[in-house]
């Protein structure tokens, strides 16, 4: 299935105060129920077994309403592990209303290098198109200690399926269109991986329940 790219509703926030927050809600269910947070647990879980840490300062880019990264955060803490995720995204009406949430631009990250142990990301390079993706990679790289972690979808023609058949769990009818175009925007793992070795780093990817791609980028 070739890769497609059109424009996401949630993007150009094309919609009221109430479907946009609709929306956003729809994505909690998705993260929550298949595959998102899960997906994003295994992957930090592999940098902690690696790195031995037991506090990780982590940078989410393109958070949207941040729930990957505070799901994990409270799974984390009941092993004893503190993770202190700090949200970025482009939209203030995406975020929380926390003091740790950001609005900024991904591919110019507003911190020093080195600034976080972790750079992560859940349904977010699928939104780039290759120069971009290759710069928003080369910010994170700067800003993380230890790795940039991506979690995101496979383009294929199962998912795209899936998904479709799936209308009746979404509670928003722009979340559902715009599942169908990150699917037919979305990388395929031999496409990523030859984008993300152009930054010369070591690259561990991973698949995982319901058609996610996992990565690591380490530093």
């Amino acid at each position: 299935m070739k890769r497609k790219v059109d424009s996401e509703l949630l993007d150009s926030d094309c919609g009221t105060a109430a479907e946009i927050a609709a929306a956003l809600a729809s994505i909690r269910s998705v993260n929550r129920w298949f595959g998102g947070v899960s997906t994003s647990e295994r992957l930090v879980q592999r940098v902690l077994d690696r790195s031995a840490l037991r506090r990780l300062e982590v940078l989410d880019v393109g958070s949207g309403s941040g729930d990957v990264p505070l799901a994990m955060a409270k799974r984390f803490e009941r092993r004893g592990v503190q993770l202190h995720p700090t949200l970025l995204d482009r939209s203030a009406t995406h975020l929380p209303r926390l003091p740790d949430a950001i609005v900024g631009d991904a591919l110019h990250l507003p911190f020093p290098p080195e600034s976080f142990d972790l750079v992560t990301c859940s349904l977010f390079v699928h939104h780039l198109e290759p120069a971009p993706l290759k710069r928003f990679v080369g910010e994170a790289l700067r800003v993380a200690r230890i790795a940039l972690v991506i979690n995101d979808l496979v383009r294929s023609r199962l998912h795209l399926a899936l998904v479709m058949a799936a209308r009746p769990l979404f509670r928003s009818r722009m979340a559902w269109r715009d599942g169908i175009v990150s699917i037919r925007r979305a990388y395929t793992e031999p496409e990523l991986r030859e984008l993300l070795m152009e930054a010369g780093r070591p690259v561990e990817f991973s698949r995982h329940y319901l058609e996610r791609l996992g990565v690591i980028v380490w530093k």
